[in-house]
């Protein structure tokens, strides 16, 4: 019960996360599991039942507060439903051993991804051109949803980062559409997972306990996406996930616990000088939005 319960806020807290950042659910959640011991398989289709109703709950809020472009939606949805349904189906006819390090890693490479993309662009403003074209989105939803399935995780951090670095659509609707197309790669993931490891296979408690706390948290991050640092949020959900998956490799490869914990403890001192700039910067960074106004009303 206590284990379900634990789940439960994770599942809250992974969903405040990605409602608000367009990331960070699959990842957060996945990696959690995995760290108490559950099968990478059985992780990804807990944590993708789940998801049939947080990004439901999560993309009705989205387009209530207008953040989501259907027409980015309706191009993503298809390829990202047949990629998720191929990962997922490859994911459960891995071997236990050599899916864990293999997802592990995969999640390894999304946090640092995480971690880059709001430090290193957390603070920059583009222009927004026309809308993204349809050669664009299915290739990358094809991508996304197949890693999305095989790593637990995946549609966020691809699709989002992607989606903000072309430059053609402002971020609340690329965190809204990111999660309103979800819904879709969630379904063809789970279908995968019941073809490839049957409904016995799949912990409904743990799928139950992350909903609960998902569906709390998706009208909330929907309303926060417009009020919540970004730079920070992502930065600090990123660091999480870079020490959970680098103990599990560690682990994996045979290293010594002296050698697991020390290298713990640099990654927890680089997280956390890691956090404190981002919020230096997001300080800084709206300390001249507010002077951006007197500037040009001194001007005028």
């Amino acid at each position: 019960m206590r284990k379900l319960i634990v789940l439960g806020v994770v599942g809250l807290i992974a969903q405040l996360i990605d409602g608000s950042l367009g990331m960070g659910y699959g990842v957060t959640s996945s990696t959690l599991l995995l760290a108490v011991g559950v099968a990478p398989a059985a992780a990804s289709a807990a944590v993708h039942f789940s998801e049939l109703g947080t990004s439901l709950v999560s993309g009705v809020s989205h387009h209530k507060f207008g953040n989501v472009d259907w027409r980015t939606v309706s191009i993503l949805a298809v390829p990202g439903f047949v990629g998720a349904f191929a990962g997922a189906t490859l994911l459960s006819n891995l071997d236990a051993a050599v899916a864990k390090p293999l997802v592990a890693v995969i999640l390894l490479s999304l946090g640092f991804y995480v971690v880059y993309r709001f430090l290193r662009l957390g603070g920059a403003r583009p222009s927004f051109k026309g809308r993204p074209s349809a050669a664009f989105l299915a290739p990358m939803g094809l991508v996304a949803g197949t890693l999305d399935a095989v790593g637990g995780g995946g549609w966020g951090p691809v699709g989002t980062t992607s989606l903000l670095s072309s430059g053609r659509l402002e971020p609340r609707k690329v965190v809204g559409s990111i999660g309103a197309s979800e819904f879709v790669v969630a379904v063809g993931a789970s279908l995968g997972f019941l073809v490839g490891l049957g409904s016995a296979g799949i912990n409904w408690g743990f799928a139950v306990a992350l909903l609960a706390g998902g569906v709390i948290a998706a009208p909330i991050a929907a309303w926060l996406v417009r009020h919540l640092a970004p730079r920070v949020l992502g930065t600090a959900a990123g660091g999480l996930i870079i020490l959970t998956n680098s103990k599990t490799l560690l682990e994996t490869a045979g290293v010594p616990g002296v050698g697991v914990a020390v290298t713990a403890a640099v990654i927890v001192v680089l997280w956390v000088s890691a956090i404190v700039w981002a919020v230096k910067q997001e300080r800084l960074s709206r300390a001249a939005a507010r002077d951006e106004p007197e500037l040009e009303t001194a001007a005028a």
